[in-house]
């Protein structure tokens, strides 16, 4: 891997551009096959039927929309900062589909209103026993899981260098 962290960039940055479109393009697909009403059922508890949320995570936060906003820009930049490190390999793809969807459901807000940052991201993904969410939040939440195991296998793979 490069010294200067490009390699990071390489892996996360497509990553993250691919979540954001297949995110979008679900959404789009889920606005114009499911509104009114319309759901379409699939295998066992899973269906696709359309809501928006406003607020954060499994409905949280309702009308914090603008705040919600600001803290997932600043939370890309920081992300898009942190790539430029060196890691491995696991660690860039987890920032990628993080970054992909925190910029998936601030695109919505963004442009799903009349008002800045006022826009209700676009959930479709039912599972009836679950709070209905989207692409990308499926995308940070297994980011999310992957981070965690790369930092717990680094950690340990670092500590068991340690001892020989």
């Amino acid at each position: 891997m490069s010294r200067d962290g490009r390699a990071g960039r390489r892996l996360a940055l497509p990553i993250g551009a691919a979540v954001i479109v297949v995110d979008q393009g679900t959404k789009e697909w889920a606005l114009g096959r499911l509104s009114g009403g319309r759901t379409i059922d699939l295998v066992w508890t899973l269906r696709f039927r359309l809501t928006f949320n406003e607020g954060m995570a499994f409905g949280a936060g309702q009308g914090l929309g603008v705040v919600i906003g600001l803290l997932a820009a600043v939370i890309i930049a920081l992300l898009i900062r942190q790539t430029a490190r060196v890691m491995p390999p696991a660690q860039a793809i987890a920032l990628g589909l993080i970054m992909g969807g925190a910029a998936g459901n601030l695109i919505d807000r963004l442009l799903r209103d009349e008002g800045l940052l006022r826009g209700a991201v676009v959930d479709f993904i039912d599972l009836q026993w679950f709070p209905v969410f989207n692409v990308a939040d499926a995308a940070i939440n297994i980011g999310a899981v992957l981070l965690v195991l790369a930092l717990l296998l680094e950690a340990r793979s670092t500590d068991s260098g340690r001892e020989t």
